[in-house]
């Protein structure tokens, strides 16, 4: 009962904020909104675990937890994000026979794909008298080529896609069987599956692991999860999928090849959908052997891996696009610009040191990670909390200002038990709420960042402390 009450609780105060909140936009109310949402799930995810009842399958119980609280986004049009019609028009294109690296959405070589509704504002017989050219190289020329269009629900439509193409194959996979009718419906659909699978799938590891897998339950109730699945339709959803499911096989793999290769060949895929999983790597890559080169040999094999299957997915699209294969991606790291794109360091650097301070950040964590996963007591589990602290550690470096890009470190974070990295996720929504203000993003984040650091100052003193008193009774059972 208990569970079903948190459960019901949750998804009537995500269908509440999906209500109230305005379509394509986090304004200050809606901001409101997603933070109290943030209050009650977690509240009642907390509450949930805390029943006395043992289930005797706890891993259904959070699949119909994750699949409930993901209903009403399913039943509501996107409320934060225009990118899903993006994925439906990219999926049309290709279905086409076109590559969507080629054209941008208003070019009239491609009017024929028009739809009310993706296009309510232009017909297939209606010229739009847009050609797509090349991107400028000025970044206010770049901005204005940019900017959104009335007459259409396409954000940037003047400009080509910057998905990867494991993305693009998923684009295309749902636009198959979406009728054009229904929109953005058939993506919300999967991507919500996608959710609770992974619901379940996290129940499976934890339980592996030797955690409760009721701890599942929050990603199950995470308002990330529950507005950027079902109802924003990310495709962070796919990527997130991918990098779990590397993680694993590289963790628990019986043999070294298989984990090596299947961990590696996965995470390169979650790069192919989204890039900043590439940043996990160095977490597959122990250094351990009797000297150099046998220590390189061992550890480069799944980041070699990785980078290979991100390239050779690119291939069919160089033969067809040839140098447009990389669409407006150039043009999406120009526009968002330094400042915006590292709010914390941007408090006390200045902007033309953001970049190398970027590097270094990560390069420091980078190394740490390596440190992490080679030292002489390190299992294969060890990967994912180092995946875990890389993937945050460039989330508060880069400081982006759209939510679902936290989909991988909420998963990370359940799997270790890791809750703390949540606020993150929760600074992501002051963020993107605060895009004009990078100071309120920075102070966003950086407190998430401290938040992050108290907790795991504390959690290793309290194991110290744990070790210590475990000491003493062994050094006692020896002398008896």
């Amino acid at each position: 009962m208990q569970v079903a009450v948190g459960a019901v609780v949750c998804a009537g105060a995500y269908a509440l904020v999906l209500a109230l909140g305005q379509g394509n936009s986090l304004d200050a109310s809606f901001g409101q909104l997603v933070l109290g949402l943030w209050v009650v799930c977690l509240s009642a995810a907390w509450w949930m675990r805390r029943g006395e009842f043992r289930w005797r399958r706890p891993v259904l119980v959070v699949v119909a937890v994750a699949a409930l609280v993901q209903l009403p986004g399913i039943l509501t049009d996107s409320r934060a994000s225009s990118d899903a019609y993006r994925y439906v028009w990219d999926g049309r294109v290709q279905l086409s026979g076109t590559s969507p690296y080629r054209y941008a959405p208003l070019d009239d070589r491609l009017a024929r794909l028009r739809d009310p509704v993706l296009f309510p504002g232009l017909g297939p017989g209606d010229r739009s008298g847009f050609t797509t050219t090349p991107l400028p190289s000025d970044r206010s020329a770049l901005l204005a080529r940019a900017q959104d269009d009335p007459r259409t629900r396409i954000n940037r439509p003047r400009v080509p896609t910057i998905y990867p193409p494991v993305a693009q194959a998923w684009f295309t996979g749902v636009a198959a069987v979406t009728p054009w009718s229904l929109g953005t419906r058939g993506l919300q659909v999967g991507s919500a599956a996608i959710a609770v699978l992974l619901a379940g799938a996290l129940a499976l590891w934890r339980r592996r692991r030797g955690e409760d897998p009721l701890g599942a339950l929050w990603w199950a109730c995470c308002p990330t999860v529950m507005l950027e699945a079902g109802n924003g339709a990310h495709v962070d959803t796919v990527a997130t999928a991918l990098v779990v499911a590397g993680l694993w096989v590289f963790t628990t793999a019986s043999g070294r090849r298989a984990a090596v290769v299947g961990g590696g060949l996965l995470l390169g895929l979650a790069a192919s959908v989204k890039l900043t999983p590439l940043v996990m790597l160095p977490a597959m890559a122990p250094l351990r052997g009797t000297g150099a080169l046998d220590r390189l040999r061992r550890a480069l094999p799944a980041p070699v891996v990785g980078v290979a299957t991100l390239a050779v997915s690119y291939l069919p699209h160089v033969v067809v696009a040839g140098s447009l294969v990389l669409g407006y991606l150039p043009g999406y790291l120009a526009e968002e610009g330094n400042a915006g794109r590292a709010a914390v360091l941007g408090l006390v650097l200045p902007e033309a040191w953001l970049t190398p301070a970027i590097v270094v950040v990560m390069a420091v964590t980078a190394g740490w990670s390596l440190w992490w996963v080679s030292r002489a007591a390190a299992r294969r589990e060890d990967a994912v909390l180092a995946a875990l602290v890389l993937f945050g550690v460039l989330l508060l470096a880069t400081t982006p200002s759209y939510p679902w890009y936290a989909l991988p470190l909420v998963a990370l974070a359940v799997v270790t038990s890791r809750i703390e990295w949540l606020a993150v996720a929760v600074a992501a929504y002051l963020a993107y709420g605060a895009t004009t203000s990078p100071p309120v993003a920075g102070l966003a984040y950086g407190s998430a960042g401290l938040v992050v650091v108290i907790v795991s100052l504390a959690r290793a003193r309290q194991a110290r402390r744990s070790s210590l008193r475990v000491a003493p009774r062994d050094a006692q059972s020896v002398r008896s």
